[in-house]
């Protein structure tokens, strides 16, 4: 009897044990990954025909060229050599493109987890000619319905694109990558020559210039990277080439880089961080100006800085929609809030001698006379478009929003008036 007891109580404690692992990996909905493989991930990179701008984030501008990064998706290539006519002129497919920077013909660009080198002496084929594999984060991106489960990553079988909801019977699993940062958009020298040249450490070379919102940085032989809390430090000395030479922690949440005055400003959710180039392969802390938590870019000129702070859920404010502007120490190592200005929903800004250009997102492009630096005046407002970032240059403006790019004529303060824009094709 006693046997037959032990084998039922075992039977039962099985049944038991079965029940419960079948119920742990049921069948139900999910979000499970979609792959590219390393191979066709590191042989994407490659110019196709022109195509419409849909989800338009970064912007560079150099010579007579400005790239404009499809999110994501790779890089346009915009000929505004005659501003009131800009022409698309080629599309570089680049997976996982976000930021983007120009030094002489070579055009540096992330694509997921690596850096790439864009040969753009042809700008009709453009070619990659370097990659600095590994260099970035595995990081996957958001579900469209984050709602559900995910599945496990596996890492080997490649990149993750994207996420498919399917119903799949498996063990569920806690995802621990790094997720892509949700793309923050507004809504969700000579004028003939059109060529920038900027000098540090000694030696001039020519850069493209970014709008505020970048992330990637050139300073002399130096091509600086940051994400949410690492500086990484490229040697471009061949531009072609470029060699990882080191990174630093600058301590999380860094949102934008702006280079200036041999110093690299970091715009956080906190403050603006300062680092002195005095030593470029080897930064070094300098000061900090701490403000309110709010998404915030920043400009500095003859001075000062001019940070926008705007609220959102992605950092973590409520209701600090303004510009604060900054009077900086002869050594950036102290500040003193000089202004602060209300606004709607402000984002990227660019400043060309008196001129501050504002990006207030859904309440359109502001431009005031900064003349006396530690206060501003309103000369113009374009409402009725949806703005992200600028780059000020030579009397023009490019500005790009989720309704488009916009060029803009500044070299008459009292007649500033757009000139050019290309549409973004609704989805």
């Amino acid at each position: 009897m006693k046997k037959i007891y032990y084998y039922f109580l075992f039977l039962t404690v099985g049944l038991c044990i079965s029940s419960c692992l079948d119920k742990y990996s049921e069948e139900l909905m999910m979000n499970t990954p979609v792959y590219m493989d390393y191979a066709t991930f590191r042989s994407s990179v490659k110019s196709s025909q022109t195509r419409d701008l849909v989800q338009p984030g970064k912007i560079c501008f150099k010579d007579q060229y400005l790239l404009i990064v499809e999110y994501r998706e790779g890089i346009h290539v915009i000929d505004v050599s005659n501003p009131a006519n800009p022409q698309n002129k080629v599309f570089i497919e680049v997976p996982g493109c976000v930021d983007i920077a120009i030094k002489d013909n070579i055009l540096y660009t992330d694509s997921y987890i690596d850096l790439v080198a864009i040969d753009m002496s042809d700008i009709n084929r453009p070619k990659e000619i370097n990659r600095v594999q590994n260099i970035f984060p595995y990081t996957v991106p958001t579900a469209e319905d984050e709602t559900l489960p995910y599945a496990p990553v596996e890492q080997e079988k490649g990149l993750v694109i994207a996420w498919e909801a399917k119903r799949e019977k498996r063990e569920l699993e806690q995802r621990y990558y790094p997720v892509y940062p949700k793309y923050d958009y507004a809504l969700s020298e000579s004028s003939s020559s059109w060529r920038l040249s900027y000098t540090g450490g000694g030696s001039t070379v020519a850069f493209g210039k970014s709008g505020s919102m970048a992330r990637f940085g050139l300073y002399d032989r130096y091509l600086y990277i940051v994400d949410n809390n690492m500086l990484f430090i490229m040697d471009v000395e061949n531009a072609g080439t470029p060699i990882r030479i080191g990174g630093q922690s600058l301590g999380g949440n860094i949102e934008t880089l702006f280079v200036y005055d041999d110093h690299l400003f970091f715009g956080t959710p906190s403050g603006m961080l300062v680092y002195s180039l005095r030593i470029p392969s080897t930064p070094e802390f300098k000061g900090n100006f701490w403000h309110v938590t709010a998404c915030d870019p920043v400009v500095v000129q003859d001075g000062y800085a001019y940070i926008t702070l705007r609220s959102g859920t992605s950092c973590n404010s409520t209701n600090i929609n303004r510009l604060d502007i900054v009077k900086c120490s002869g050594d950036y190592k102290t500040f003193e809030l000089a202004n602060s200005y209300n606004l709607s929903e402000p984002y990227g800004l660019g400043i060309d001698g008196n001129l501050l250009f504002i990006c207030d997102g859904s309440a359109g492009l502001r431009v005031y006379d900064a003349t006396e630096k530690y206060q501003i005046h309103p000369l113009k407002t374009f409402a009725s478009i949806k703005t992200y970032d600028v780059i000020p240059v030579g009397g023009y403006l490019f500005m790009i929003g989720n309704d488009g790019f916009y060029m803009y004529d500044y070299s008459d303060i009292n007649n500033i008036r757009q000139i050019g824009h290309i549409p973004v094709k609704k989805q």
